[in-house]
């Protein structure tokens, strides 16, 4: 008996120190994100040549929008617009065409974003552009996207993430998947570049040095995480990730409960591949390399999405006031409070001053039970590509 309860200490005492770190390394960089980070302002010496890549899976109800704001993008400089085209209708890429785009048309057994930006980089001449901006088939460029980018580039980057942003919030779970986005924002990308470390890829409104993301994406393979996949590499090349926290690219937020379970299956799977894959190589590269950016990351591979983080706390706090082992009440309720102020510091105030703040988080109880479900559903995304569905028009108010 003595054996078991030293052992169902010994759990409690685990998964304190394991969820403490959590929360601390959250609490952290949302701290550091406070910090302001000061926009590039030197005037750029050339206007880069670029290339905007929109990779489009059966998507032919929202690519003509996507696309058609794309080509009416204000910039300095010369741009072209490719749409990789997996799966969409023949009459949509006629329409495309139409509109003067360019059509870059794949198809694969088992389709990634990655496979897809990859066909498009081999198809196009290695000296052709000198920057690949990456979109997805959802999102918008606001005003001055390509303009501060090439300024970015011109400061001696050459990997970029922009600011992605929602650009509808209508429901609960938009309005939830909205705030979630912004934390994401503030803790992975402005709380890690305004103390000096790279900015987090976030899978959309990031851009690359040209040839640099065509030796990135060689050898990406059937990763559900292509942006996972870059960031690893890029930490590896100890390359800097630049973040434009006032350079906004607008993304389709998700509005039902079935669409954010969906998604939040790939995003799960994709977090376990990537820390099987590396949680070994993260040690070496730290402790042979000195590379702590692909350590950090590795550390990042580690964390519990926040959404289950919530309920594991709240759990453990309300069985602390009944099991007289493990770590007491208020050992819980300090961790949960480290966590909401991690949160509230990094949700602009716009968010949860929106009298539609108190609604979503009334729904969080249902999001939990979706993330739940999609940890039982992680196997699905190995045998499938789970992309997400978009219906979302394009606001006239974002096109520039």
């Amino acid at each position: 008996m003595t054996v078991l309860l030293t052992l169902i200490q010994a759990v409690f005492y685990g998964l304190a120190i394991y969820l403490a770190w959590n929360c601390c390394y959250l609490l952290f960089f949302a701290v550091a994100g406070l910090r302001k980070i000061k926009p590039i302002q030197q005037e750029p010496a050339v206007y880069r040549k670029i290339c905007v890549l929109i990779p489009a899976y059966r998507e032919s109800a929202v690519i003509l929008e996507t696309s058609k704001a794309a080509l009416h993008h204000y910039y300095h400089g010369t741009f072209d617009v490719f749409v990789i085209a997996d799966g969409l209708d023949p009459e949509t890429i006629v329409k495309l065409q139409a509109q003067y785009a360019n059509v870059i048309q794949v198809s694969f057994d088992r389709s990634t974003k990655g496979k897809a930006l990859l066909a498009a980089m081999q198809e196009l001449s290695a000296h052709s552009y000198d920057i690949a901006v990456v979109l997805d088939v959802d999102n918008i460029m606001g005003i001055n996207f390509l303009n501060e980018v090439n300024r970015a580039f011109d400061a001696g980057y050459s990997v970029v993430q922009a600011h992605r942003t929602a650009k509808n919030t209508g429901t609960s779970f938009a309005f939830l998947d909205a705030c979630n986005e912004e934390i994401n924002n503030h803790i992975y990308r402005k709380g890690h570049f305004a103390i000096g470390l790279s900015a987090a890829l976030i899978g959309s409104g990031m851009a690359f040095d040209f040839a640099y993301f065509k030796r990135l994406l060689e050898g990406i393979g059937e990763t559900v995480g292509e942006d996972k996949e870059l960031d690893f590499r890029i930490a590896k090349d100890q390359v800097k990730i630049c973040y434009l926290d006032q350079v906004y690219v607008y993304d389709e937020k998700i509005e039902t409960a079935q669409v954010f379970t969906q998604q939040r299956t790939r995003w799960i799977a994709a977090q376990v591949e990537f820390m099987k894959k590396f949680a070994l190589e993260g040690f070496r590269q730290l402790l042979q390399h000195g590379n702590l950016e692909f350590f950090n990351k590795t550390l990042q591979a580690f964390l519990v999405p926040r959404m289950l983080l919530i309920g594991i706390l709240c759990l453990l706090f309300l069985q602390s006031w009944v099991n007289p082992y493990g770590l007491p009440p208020v050992f819980w309720g300090v961790l949960l409070a480290m966590l909401a102020t991690a949160l509230l510091l990094s949700l602009p105030a716009r968010l949860y001053q929106d009298k539609r703040f108190l609604k979503a988080v009334l729904r969080l109880p249902y999001a939990l039970f979706c993330m739940c479900l999609a940890l039982l559903r992680i196997k699905k995304a190995k045998k499938s590509f789970l992309p997400t569905p978009h219906k979302a028009a394009t606001s006239p108010a974002i096109i520039n």
